[in-house]
Formats: structure tokens, sequence, C-alpha cells
């Protein structure tokens, strides 16, 4: 069903086309005429004040549709200047108002209003339209990236980066088409200018022919109705071609243009104050009209002082309506959203340990915590979350506690002022001072005044001061944690790290074999087992070579493990030097491997529990051995039965290390001390 609007706009386009091929009366053309006039005016103030440019999207076909009527009004127009002699109303009027009646002075005025249109109005918005669509053209690649980058973070919705584009698109379009549509404006331009001169040659001629005139009545007769006919169609393409500059030159999409060009005109009072007595100066120095310039200089004086008057009214304004919406805020209801964040990491202090975090108090615990994740990131390959450190006045005054996501894992208390002192186990004498236990270690040590502490250190105790102590235990409990804080997002940033450099190894791992949780459980296995991720390369060709014949974690982790099989051993074998190492007993192995079930989740253990309390119990006895001799406890076991003793132990011996045999490098001494059994 046609609307109205449909209606009217095929009507318009269909009297344009209808004033090419039949005569109409004059009465209809003034009709006419003036609607034309209408149209462009309306044009005109709507491009003035819309607020965004892409409200007069179909600008470009409307300069189209004005176009095309206004050349049929201008033909319709020579055919009764030529016919007749009587073009209608507006037209004598035009001719013979604005020229004075005189055909000079109306010929001047008429040039004049071409020379303004072809040279200044048409050349700059063509220029203008071009300009701005080469640039917009140009700058859509990176309005689309930051578009996908704002959704991937998650700043808009699917909904809104969809908006977003379709926007870019609108605008490619109408910027490309306002460019040609400028090309339209210019050749109305000159198609006036044409019939104007045909207008006048071919209605002296008339005049002189058929109704007997001299050729300087008919020149006379003939020249004013020609630029009546001249000015009315110059002048709606003049706005018209005025409306087209003003749209493509706004300086921004979503403006109040009117406003925002008046207050950056008149906004500054000292450019009014200069102005308005440079006008005083030149009225009472000067021979020009001193009542003129001193009066108009004392408006723009007036005026500057009623802008700076109404700019401190807004700064207090202002002032009091921010005060009004903290207030407001503060009343409001808490959003609990806010609430619902945990943090992967906080150390949470007594108000007595505020000094240790104060830089103003000369404290260097913050920078300590930077420290912190830089030689985690050394030692571990991987990024630790930002560290969160606030005060809690619930805590006793010298206490302290790490949280993990929220939930607190360990606390400590030290005594602000004091050291804490060490017997490493060879001191030659030992010192008075407060009995406490080392929080990382849980170690016997002793609170030591500052007076206290040279002599400590030189009687062969290790002194730490309260920082230091505060740094390590955080430093122990991120390792102990660190698998369980390396997310998929922190997986995410790693890969993409390596694919700057190995495009090709990462696009054959992820997503085709294996998927990023699964890499997130691989890698999580061996930092859970203090084994450095930093090698990611290695760690990902081992991936890669594997995962088609298996996707279980737990079996990518041990070719992993064997691919790092140097830097597991630089790790726990030192070179040039023989290792003391517990084995393993092969009935014992046996017994292991028979218990392991396999299941679609992976494998598990199902090993009698006196098997396994007997085992454990083995492993205690040898470990003490080398523990007695200050070593570290190494395991060896066979490669495939490595990672199930390692699951059997880890609820009993948290720091027992279970290395296999494929995981050491052929140059390594060992010396094994001693026989798990059962």
């Amino acid at each position: 069903m046609l609307k109205k609007a449909d209606i009217g706009v095929g009507l318009y386009l269909l009297a344009a086309v209808v004033f090419f091929i039949v005569p109409i009366p004059s009465v209809l053309l003034d009709v006419m005429l003036a609607f034309n006039i209408s149209i462009a005016l309306i044009i005109v103030f709507n491009v003035l004040f819309v607020r965004e440019v892409l409200d007069m999207s179909f600008f470009p076909t409307l300069l189209l549709f004005t176009t095309i009527f206004r050349i049929s009004l201008n033909v319709s127009s020579t055919r009764l200047i030529l016919l007749t002699g009587d073009p209608g109303n507006v037209v004598k009027t035009f001719g013979s108002f604005v020229g004075g009646g005189n055909m000079v002075v109306g010929s001047i005025v008429f040039i004049v209003l071409v020379l303004i249109q072809f040279i200044v109005i048409n050349k700059g918005s063509e220029r203008v339209s071009e300009v701005t669509a080469r640039f917009t053209l140009d700058a859509m690649p990176g309005k689309q990236m930051a578009i996908d980058a704002d959704l991937n973070t998650g700043a808009i919705t699917d909904a809104e980066a969809k908006e977003r584009r379709e926007k870019i698109q609108r605008e490619s379009s109408f910027f490309g088409a306002m460019d040609g549509a400028t090309k339209y404006v210019k050749g109305d331009a000159t198609a006036g200018l044409v019939i104007t001169f045909i207008n006048l040659i071919g209605g002296t001629i008339m005049g002189v022919m058929n109704q007997g005139l001299g050729f300087a009545d008919a020149i006379q007769q003939y020249g004013l109705l020609t630029i009546g006919d001249g000015l009315v169609s110059q002048i709606p393409s003049l706005l018209i071609s005025l409306a087209t500059g003003i749209l493509v030159t706004k300086g921004s999409n979503e403006a109040d243009f009117s406003g925002i060009l008046v207050k950056q005109l008149f906004g500054i009072p000292r450019v009014l104050y200069i102005v308005g007595s440079v006008l005083v100066f030149l009225g009472i120095f000067t021979p020009l009209n001193p009542v003129l310039f001193i009066a108009l200089g004392l408006v723009f004086i007036i005026a500057g002082k009623n802008i700076s008057k109404n700019i401190g009214e807004e700064n207090i304004e202002e002032e009091v309506q921010q005060a009004e919406t903290e207030a407001e805020e503060i009343r409001k209801p808490e959003n609990v959203v806010s609430l619902l964040q945990v943090d992967p990491i906080e150390l949470e202090f007594g108000y007595g340990i505020i000094p240790l975090a104060d830089v103003n108090q000369g404290g260097d615990l913050l920078d300590r915590v930077v420290m912190i994740r830089r030689q985690i990131a050394l030692e571990l390959g991987t990024v630790v979350p930002i560290i969160r450190l606030r005060d809690n006045i619930q805590l006793n005054p010298n206490q302290y506690i790490i949280k993990i996501k929220g939930v607190q894992v360990t606390e400590g208390e030290i005594l602000f002022d004091h050291y804490m002192a060490m017997n490493p186990g060879y001191v030659e004498e030992e010192i008075t001072g407060i009995p406490t236990f080392e929080p990382s270690f849980h170690l016997p040590a002793i609170w030591i005044t500052e007076a206290q502490r040279e002599r400590a250190e030189s009687l062969g105790y290790t002194v730490v001061d309260a920082p230091s102590i505060i740094a390590t235990h955080l430093t122990e409990v991120i390792r102990s944690h660190i698998a369980e804080l390396l997310t998929r997002q922190d997986v995410q940033n790693l890969v993409n790290n390596l694919k700057e450099s190995n495009p090709v190894l990462v696009d054959e791992l992820t997503p085709k074999l294996l998927g990023l949780g699964e890499i997130q459980k691989v890698l999580q296995n061996l930092l859970r087992e203090g084994i450095s991720i930093r090698d990611l390369l290695s760690i990902f060709e081992s991936l890669a070579d594997h995962a088609q014949t298996s996707r279980d974690t737990d079996v990518l982790t041990e070719y992993v493990r064997q691919s790092l099989k140097r830097a597991i051993s630089s790790k726990y074998f030192p070179s040039n030097e023989t290792t003391s190492v517990i084995t393993l007993d092969p009935k014992v192995e046996q017994e292991i491997m028979s218990s392991v079930k396999q299941t679609e989740q992976g494998a598990y253990l199902t090993m009698d529990p006196e098997k396994t309390k007997a085992i454990m119990d083995s492993v205690r006895t040898e470990t003490e051995k080398l523990e007695s001799l200050g070593k570290n406890p190494i395991i060896i076991t066979s490669p495939i039965v490595r990672m199930y003793f390692k699951k059997l132990t880890e609820d009993y011996f948290k720091d027992l290390i279970v290395v296999s045999y494929n995981e050491v490098e052929s140059d390594v001494e060992l010396q094994s001390v001693g026989m798990v059994t059962a």
C-alpha cells in the first residue's frame, strides 16, 4: 500500500519530467518557483541544525531530486519567456526588484552571484567532499579493529558491535556518495548559466522579429526577464550548494551546531574586550564614524562582561551539581555487583604494618611485590596476577594474611622495628630474643632488636628484616598456588605471544589438536611440580608431536617433561656432583601399574589402603635419611609409573620430588641411597 510520502516524492519527480515536455501557465510556474525556494530553505536549515550527519543520509539523493526539478522549472520559464514574454510574477519581480529595473545592475548582481557559487561554494564543497570521502574510507579498517577489540574485551555487546559496524558502513557510503553528488550542484550551476545566455539571445531575437521591438527595447525587456529567471534558479541552487558545504564541513558527527559555533566564537571574554577596545580606538582616533564604531565597541565590551559573569555562574553551578552528584552516589544503594569481583591474590595486614607499605614513610613492600612478580615470571615462565595490598583493621596490628581467590590460605605475624634471626645449625653462640617461627618454612627463629643485629650476624645467624619476611612468605605461597592461578586467558596470552614468532606451530596445535583448556591443564601440571613453562616452544612442539596419539593431559604432561629433561636435570641435579636419590622397587612399580584403572575421565589408582600405607611408610623412612643429610628428597622411577606414584604420594609428602629416568640427562651422576618397598 502506497504511503502519502511515497505519493508526494513520486509526484515531485513526475512533475519535473512533465515540465520538460508540457508547457505550463505562468501562474502555475509562480507556484512551483515559490515551492522550489521553500524546499531550498528547508534543506539549508535542516542541515544547519541536524545533530548527526547521518540524519541526512539521503542528502546525495535529495541533491539529485532538487537539481532535476530546478532545471525543469528553468526549461519551463525559458519556454514562456521565448513564446509569450510573460514568465509570471516571480520571474518579473526578481528581474526588476533585484536589479532595480536596470539591466546593467541586474547583470552585475547576477554575475557576482554566479561567481560566488562557482569559485567559492561549489569548488570548496567539492574539495571537502573528496577529502572527507578519502579519509573516511582510509579510516574504516582502524575503526573495524577498534570495534573488534572492544567486543573481545567485553566493553560492548554483539548488538552494539553490529550497530557500530553498520554505522561505519553508512558513513563510508554517505561520504562516498557526497563526493559524487557535489558534481550535480556544479553541473546545475553551469546549466543555469548556459540557459541564461540562451534566454538573453533567444528573447532578444524573438522581440525584434515577432513583436517588432527595437534592439534596445528588446534587449532591455528580455534582459530583465532573463536576469529574473537566472536569479530565481540560481538562488535556490546557491542555497543547496551552501547546505552541501555545511554538511560536509561539520567538525563533529553529533553536535549542536549553532550552539557550539556561537560558543566557540563568543565564548572567551578577553577576545571580546580586545575587539571592543580596538573598535573604540578606531572610532576616536581615526576619521571613521565615531558613533558607529564606539557604540559597537561598547556592545562587545558589555557582552564580554556578561559572558564572564555567566561563566562564573556556570562554574558555581557545575561545582554544586558535582557535589549533589557525589552526595547522590553516597545516598544510592550500594552497587553490590562490584563486590562479586574476587582478587586472585590479596595481602591484608594490620595497621602496625602500614608503614612497610607506605612509600611516604619509607616502606618498600610495594617494590618488593613488583620484584616478586618479575622473579616468578623469570623462574616459572608465567605472569603472576596483580597482587592486591590492603589494610584490615580487624587484624592484629602486626598480623598479615594471604588470600588466594578470596580465601585465606596462610597468615603470619611480625614485630615492627625488629629482625628475625634464624640458626642455620652452626652458630658459635646463641643470643637471646623473642622465640617465634619463620612463617614460610615454619623454622624456629627469634626476634632481635636493631642493636643485636650485627652481633647475631657475626655469630652466624641468618638475619632478615620484616619486609623480607613478608615478601618471602608471599613468594612461597604464590609458588605453591601458581598452577590454579593460571587461567585460560593467561594461556591465551602465552599462545598469542608464541604465535608472533612461531605461527605455524601454534596453528598446527590449537585448536586442531588440543583446545585451550587442555593446554591449560598440561601447563598447570608442570607448574604444580615447579617445572618452568618459560620454554613454551619446546612444550608446544612436544604437544604437537604426541597429541595425535593421546589427548590425556596427564600422559601429555609426561611427554612434555621428557622434552624438558635438560631443564629438569639442571634444576634438581647439580653438574660435577653426585646426587643422592631414592629408587622404587620394581615390585612396587608393578603393583602400582596393576592398580591403574582407565576411564573416559582419565586414569586413577585402586590400590589397597594397607598396601598404600606400607609404601608411604617406606617413603617416609627413606626420605628422612636424605633430609637428615640436608639433601632434597628425590625419588627416581620408571617413566610409565612416575605420574601415578606422584599422585599417590602428593597428599602425604607435599614437597617430594619424583623424577623418571627419561627426565635425567645422560651425564648426570646419581647414587641410590635407599629403595621404596612395600
